[in-house]
């Protein structure tokens, strides 16, 4: 009887263990180790069925595979990121983060760092807002942004519109536009 006690005890110990949530920071924590580390399935984990990215006034609704084209597309610029800080605020969390890639690098603004809200809806990330930039030289980034758009137009029409194409093959276009255009010397 002894035994019973024990190993029943033991087994509502081990479920209670795996069926823990994780906080709201480990979350957090987790999604972008894991898109530092380039593992999708555990970025899957951490979203909601539905995640929405917010920049400024361009809202990106995503289901886990659309999520999927995007994480892509951001992967081809050789990410990391690193948080700085975690800030639990009501239901959200506030974070600075900072992203360093090669387009960042190009654009002059390598590390990126912002900070952004995540809000969650049943333990999960459901939304990804960018609140503001911590110094930023926008106009360098858009006179770069501007001076490789220009190149691409005159000299290599055929990677016309990756800036706006966020699938892999626009980041593909995008990083052989910056190659040649850094190359064209």
């Amino acid at each position: 009887m002894k035994n019973i006690f024990f190993i029943l005890f033991f087994a509502v110990i081990l479920t209670s263990c795996g069926n823990q949530k994780l906080s709201h920071k480990k979350t957090v924590n987790s999604y972008y180790k894991a898109f530092d580390s380039g593992e999708f399935n555990k970025i899957k984990e951490v979203i909601h069925d539905s995640i929405t990215l917010i920049s400024g006034d361009f809202v990106m609704p995503f289901d886990k595979k659309s999520f999927h084209e995007f994480y892509k597309w951001d992967s081809v610029f050789e990410p990391s990121y690193e948080i700085i800080e975690l800030v639990k605020e009501d239901d959200d969390v506030i974070a600075t983060i900072t992203q360093k890639n090669i387009r960042n690098k190009f654009l002059k603004n390598n590390p990126l760092k912002l900070n952004v809200k995540i809000s969650f809806v049943s333990g999960k990330i459901t939304k990804v807002e960018e609140l503001d930039y911590i110094d930023v030289n926008w106009n360098t980034w858009a006179q770069r942004r501007d001076s490789l758009v220009s190149f691409v137009k005159v000299n290599h029409p055929e990677l016309d519109g990756f800036v706006n194409d966020m699938t892999m093959p626009g980041a593909m276009r995008y990083l052989k536009a910056i190659e040649l255009y850094e190359g064209r010397e």
